[in-house]
């Protein structure tokens, strides 16, 4: 594990330290969990902005998606639809 030194405004070290000491939890442990959070969005909207980036680029392609795969993918998502329905 890493460190980092993270300068932050006396209004969100105010916040941090008292939902720390209300919840029990440790201050490191709140910021650690809302770092990982927003890394994970980041690392989410990069992929999704790569496959985007990629659909128009091949769109009409060969690389484009074949109608039977396209189909078997929506059948798939389909029945998961419906069981959930259930």
């Amino acid at each position: 594990m890493k460190n980092m030194h993270i300068p932050i405004p006396d209004h969100v070290h105010a916040v941090l330290m008292q939902h720390a000491k209300a919840s029990g939890e440790s201050a490191t442990a709140l910021a650690r969990a809302a770092i990982e959070g927003l890394a994970r969005q980041l690392e989410h909207e990069r992929i999704n902005a790569e496959m985007r980036a990629f659909a128009e680029e091949f769109a009409g392609t060969e690389l484009d998606l074949d109608p039977a795969w396209e189909e078997a993918g929506l059948e798939v998502w389909r029945q998961g639809i419906q069981e959930k329905a259930e």
